[in-house]
């Protein structure tokens, strides 16, 4: 970069930042002193991100209403919603926005210099020059509103973010989490929930919310960062005579103070509410807390990761193992949490009981001493910075752009020390001075400092409260209907006017010039070609070696592979189970705890799971492996097998009090999961119905998956032998060298070692007869509703156009994107305040519509029925198609890691997916008509009129709505 030519800017510093094999630059904008990061290297997936520091001082969710509200319009693009636009036609690699407790960021990234440009261009105009001053239904729409349609009621709060918190703060995961937060920084910006309490965000004044943006989105609080290929002049000349420059420097109160230690450790406890029939035994949290340190010293912060891995994340982590030893809890977890200006480190036990308390602080201490006293243990420390050292220097982030990553990474630091803002990405030296450090009591003097002498801490306890939830949710209604009954007629009049003036706003059309102002590409700057598989089919010891031939850096990425076709369906919730133990029990040669760390130590870590592949041209039919998955350097690729031999063919499955715990921790997740992924949960359900392949997939990974693990964990002591039995048996039904098979991603100088070491696997397996079953899995409608103590719904529907006699074609996926963000998005978010808005269509002819976080249910299912009609009168000029095919092709040119190629490819070959098809479809894409999108009405009616649906939610909602089901179900039993 030549440095002479930006005269708007000084240089502050320059660094060649090695580990990202990139040049660093850290420039100050000389009139406005905004602060600029430039990282240069040859990565075609290029970065732009702005951010402000945005700390709230109180917990309205000013900041994240206002994340949301910028993006709805601006000086250059008035649209209504140019965000959506954007998703609908660029190819952007990423494209979004968030709320963090201290700063908001808004990055994108694209791989096409123009649309890059472009994406920039709408970012900088939407956090600049919002149209939020101008337009008070954005804060209406994206806040929270006064919703009164007649003025004798009811009235309620209606608004995407407070939809979206109501959400948020119906997981008891994650109320521990903010209340962790706001515990340890009373005195600060984090003792306020920045993404809004749904209690306190209607107390958020429109005023109040603009001198918001007016005091913090200002150059001189702004951090700005460019990364990739990129003449990086030219974007720094744009930037600063297009936004910049129009500004004058500004003293902005935006720095993040320092929570005073506490002399003694904060005491607390809170409720959170669950279902009437759900236990109150055994469901209390229990969380320890300390503020470690400073978020600048890089060599701390990464020593404490390491150190979360060895005394609690790994299987067999002393914390962890001394507390459900003690019987406290039935999942520990937590870890060191960064990102903030004083980073803390949590122990958390679910599962628990309030008087178990001063027990849970006792064992914690008990080991935290011992471990000062007698020392740590140095392999799973160091298993842990190979750990974190593998995962850095490998730098796969799957989908998600490597400079996106590290962007976020960059400001957890940058966003307070100027000093040493490339930190977080110079970190090689800092684990090679942890490796010397573990032996000598380096670790030791961390826990003795921080985590036993520090006073700087919490113990909080959240216990359970039956019908919390709909005590809230009276209260609610009453204290709105008494407000309604309080207002003069005129006012009420006037709240019925606004609602219509909002809807009104909502549903009118866009102005089409102003859509003209939206950059976009032609269909002829996206490339015709679609992209390629890595299929190469060799053999090992006389089964199938799948070999996919990515350059990957010298990693190999090892799939082992055991058909499931003969599985009888009685079996598959085992499988389920079979999964999470193998790898998390004693083997022949090392204790569980050990095993983990060797195979950390020495490779990029090991897992086993369950793969589904649809059977493209069979409907109804699919194709499901067992896998152990692995990665390692080339060098370590034969310790790899071997870990792999040790878990498959010398697991202990007789140690029933590792079976228990393997159990409870799994229905903890389960619980979390469940909910909080509620969309994909009731999205599997309803396909249940009719889908063999979801059926499976319900019964090994679903609802009908925890409702097997939630009977066993209760009935455990008196079927702990039948569970050893069944497990065992379903190994040596598995794990036999007729169901083998290998998929392998890496580089041809590692295949014929790899072959070698598959083969050699393949002798050693389960030889011994089994019986095995031609029986498949069994489908019935039940159009289930599970309630949970949330106060929002996820509103699922589902169907198959293939059983019908339909073909799948490509013009399905610009159908998505038109659902997605125009007919869904406007009825179901805009107007109806979901958070979110989903639809899918697969090969097979699986189809689903589905909300997320919505406050609504029946009108939600109304909005699905009416879809047909929207695609029979759908209308588009030749830009606004062309805006929807890149949009649908921009999710499917993300660049891919060497494994996400391997994988893709593995799927393809597996699910009968041939180049020709996708080639076929891609075209279909590129040359969609409107009249392709019309001819897809009857198909959505045929999906539809499967009429199978499924919902999560709220007690009330469900129970108000009986009707619309067949059978209705807490999701968690008592």
């Amino acid at each position: 970069m030549k440095t002479e030519t930006l005269t708007a800017y000084e240089v502050i510093k320059q660094e060649n930042l090695t580990d990202i094999h990139s040049v660093g630059w850290l420039l100050r904008h000389k009139k406005t002193g905004a602060r600029v990061m430039l990282i240069e290297n040859d990565d075609e997936n290029k970065v732009f991100n702005i951010a402000f520091r945005t700390p709230p001082k109180n917990s309205t969710g000013v900041a994240h209403i206002l994340e949301h509200s910028v993006l709805c319009g601006s000086r250059e693009f008035p649209l209504k919603d140019p965000f959506v636009e954007l998703v609908k036609g660029s190819l952007n690699t990423f494209l979004n926005a968030m709320t963090y407790p201290d700063k908001t960021c808004y990055p994108v990234a694209s791989c096409n210099d123009q649309d890059f440009q472009n994406l920039m261009h709408v970012y900088l105009d939407a956090v600049f020059y919002p149209n939020i001053y101008q337009k008070e239904e954005i804060f209406r729409q994206e806040g929270w509103s006064y919703h009164l349609e007649d003025v004798n009621g009811p009235l309620t709060y209606n608004g995407v973010v407070y939809s979206e918190m109501k959400g948020a703060f119906s997981s008891p995961d994650e109320v521990l989490e903010r209340e962790i937060m706001n515990s340890l920084y009373p005195d600060t910006t984090y003792g306020f929930e920045s993404g809004g309490n749904p209690e306190n965000i209607p107390e958020l004044s429109y005023e109040e919310f603009l001198d918001f943006h007016r005091k913090f989105y200002h150059p001189s609080n702004s951090y700005i960062y460019l990364y990739g290929n990129m003449d990086m002049e030219e974007k720094l000349d744009f930037i600063d005579r297009h936004y910049l420059s129009a500004f004058d420097s500004m003293e902005v109160d935006s720095e993040i103070e320092l929570q005073k230690a506490f002399e003694t450790c904060r005491d607390l406890t809170m409720e959170y509410p669950v279902s009437e029939n759900e236990n109150l035994e055994d469901n209390t949290y229990l969380s320890y807390s300390r503020v470690v340190g400073d978020v600048h010293d890089m060599t701390l912060c990464t020593a404490f990761e390491v150190l979360d891995y060895a005394l609690l994340s790994a299987p067999g982590a002393p914390l962890k193992k001394a507390l459900l030893d003690a019987g406290i809890g039935k999942d520990i977890y937590g870890g060191y949490e960064d990102g903030i200006r004083q980073p803390y480190f949590d122990v958390i036990a679910k599962g628990s009981n309030a008087e178990q308390k001063e027990k849970f602080a006792e064992v914690i201490r008990n080991v935290l001493e011992e471990i000062v006293k007698n020392g740590i243990d140095v392999k799973a420390v160091e298993a842990g910075i190979n750990y974190f050292e593998f995962r850095y220097r490998e730098a796969d982030f799957s989908s998600y752009p490597k400079g996106l990553m590290y962007s976020l990474d960059i400001l957890g630091n940058w966003l307070y020390d100027e000093e040493n803002p490339f930190a977080s990405v110079q970190l090689l030296d800092v684990f090679d001075y942890l490796k010397k450090a573990v032996h000598e009591g380096y670790f030791e003097n961390m826990i003795r400092k921080y985590l036993l002498e520090n006073t700087h801490g919490s113990m909080l306890t959240l216990v359970p409260v039956r019908g919390l939830a709909a005590q809230r949710e009276k209260a609610l209604e009453e204290k709105l209907e008494a407000f309604r009954r309080s207002l003069p007629q005129q006012e009420l009049e006037e709240m019925v006017r606004k609602t219509e003036a909002l809807t009104a706003y909502q549903e009118s059309e866009e102005d089409p010039e102003a859509l003209e102002c939206i950059p976009m590409l032609k269909r002829e700057d996206i490339c015709r070609e679609a992209g390629h598989f890595y299929n190469r089919e060799l053999e090992a010891g006389g089964s199938l070696f799948l070999y996919h031939d990515v350059c990957t850096n010298g990693i190999g990425y090892v799939d082992v592979l055991f058909d499931l076709g003969h599985l009888s369906p009685e079996k598959v919730p085992y499988l389920g189970l079979l999964k999470s133990v193998l790898g998390y029990v004693d083997t022949e040669h090392f204790t569980y705890g050990a095993l983990f760390n060797e195979i950390n130590a020495g490779t990029g870590g090991i897992q086993c799971g369950v793969e589904v592949f649809d059977q493209t041209g069979e409907p109804g039919k699919f194709r499901a492996m067992f896998s152990i998955r692995g990665k390692a350097l080339y060098t370590k690729l034969d310790f790899l097998f071997a870990m792999m031999e040790e878990i498959l063919l010398t697991s202990s499955l007789d140690d029933t009090k590792r079976l228990y715990e393997i159990i409870a921790e799994v229905k903890s997740r389960a619980q979390a999961s469940l909910v909080s992924g509620g969309h994909s949960t009731a999205v599997l359900r309803a396909s249940s119905y009719s889908s063999p392949m979801a059926a499976f997939q319900d019964a090994m990974a679903g609802i009908a998956y925890y409702q097997f693990i939630e009977k066993l964990e209760k009935e455990f002591d008196s079927r702990k032998e039948e569970i050893v039995s069944s497990l065992k048996e379903l190994a040596k039904e598995i794990l036999r060298p007729e169901n083998f098979m290998i998929s392998y991603t890496g580089e041809e100088e590692s295949v014929d070692l790899v072959r070698t070491l598959a083969a050699g696997l393949k002798e050693k397996l389960h030889t011994e007869p089994v019986q095995t079953s031609e029986d498949t899995m069994k489908c019935v409608k039940k159009n289930e509703g599970f309630m949970t103590s949330g106060q929002v719904q996820y509103v699922a529907q589902t169907g198959n156009f293939r059983k019908k006699g339909l073909e799948y074609t490509g013009a399905l996926e610009i159908l998505k994107v038109a659902l997605s963000y125009d007919y869904l998005w406007i009825n179901l978010r805009v107007k109806g305040g979901a958070y979110g808005c989903m639809s899918g269509f697969r090969r097979n002819g699986e189809s689903y519509f589905v909300s997320y976080r919505d406050p609504h249910l029946k009108e939600t299912l109304e909005v699905y029925r009416k879809i047909p009609e929207y695609i029979r009168n759908f209308r588009a000029d030749e830009r606004e198609m062309t805006k929807y095919i890149i949009g649908t092709i921009s999710g499917k040119d993300v660049p891919k890691t060497p494994q996400m190629k391997g994988n893709l490819s593995k799927s393809a070959y597996f699910s009968r997916v041939s180049e020709e098809m996708v080639q076929r479809e891609r075209d279909q894409i590129l040359d969609a008509q409107v009249e392709d999108i019309r001819a897809l009405a009857p198909l959505i009616e045929v999906i539809l009129s499967d009429e199978m649906v499924c919902v999560v939610g709220s007690e009330n909602a469900i129970r108000s709505e009986k009707d619309l089901f067949m059978e209705t179900r807490p999701l968690f039993n008592s």
